[in-house]
């Protein structure tokens, strides 16, 4: 699959939390290696964290852990979660209500066998064992705690168009109640394209 060589502009992650985390599905995230190795893929699956949210990391003031959401919209926040994994997330909303969006799951399209060996999987393992939940995506990419604080637009990292409009995915997406948290489950954050095969979590009924 194609890689746009434009790079998601500051307004685009600038707006609320809420619409950024919908225009997110069918954009590309995008891990480029020391070498110049790309790997990355579509995303197919987020989750809203707005500043009145009790799920949000910076609900209680900001720490030295979230410091990054209080700072501009179109950075990465990446934070270890129950000390074993990385989850990589995108800065979001007005600079200082620290907002973000986590990203759960992408297809994998470029650089597969890469994303497969960092996995410790063979290259023809279905794409949700892949990259179907934030910390295998992390994995897969090679992102970590050095990724923290970094523009979206950064060479190691960055976020993109896909060649699949952003615009037909929304058209297909579908809103549901987070995964994996205690706090604010009700509220219906995640959202995911059902088309894909790629998503965390139970499978989706379109009726279709």
């Amino acid at each position: 699959m194609a890689v746009s060589t434009n790079v998601l502009p500051e307004s685009f992650f600038a707006a609320p939390t809420l619409i950024v985390a919908q225009r997110l599905i069918g954009c590309m995230l995008l891990a480029t290696a020391a070498d110049g190795t790309p790997s990355g893929g579509v995303i197919v699956e987020t989750e809203a964290y707005p500043n009145d949210d009790p799920a949000n990391h910076a609900y209680n003031g900001q720490t030295e852990r979230n410091r990054t959401m209080f700072g501009p919209a179109g950075h990465f926040y990446v934070y270890r979660s129950y000390g074993l994994h990385w989850c990589c997330n995108v800065v979001t909303g007005l600079e200082g209500t620290g907002e973000a969006v986590l990203i759960r799951a992408i297809e994998p399209t470029v650089g597969r066998d890469a994303i497969a060996t960092r996995r410790a999987k063979p290259p023809t393992t279905h794409m949700r064992e892949l990259c179907g939940g934030p910390g295998r995506v992390s994995q897969a990419l090679g992102i970590t705690r050095i990724h923290d604080g970094m523009r979206c637009d950064a060479t190691s990292l960055s976020l993109h168009p896909a060649d699949r409009s952003v615009e037909s995915a929304q058209f297909a997406l579908v809103a549901t109640q987070r995964i994996g948290i205690s706090k604010a489950r009700h509220r219906w954050y995640r959202f995911v394209d059902p088309r894909s095969t790629a998503y965390s979590g139970r499978r989706i009924r379109t009726g279709h």
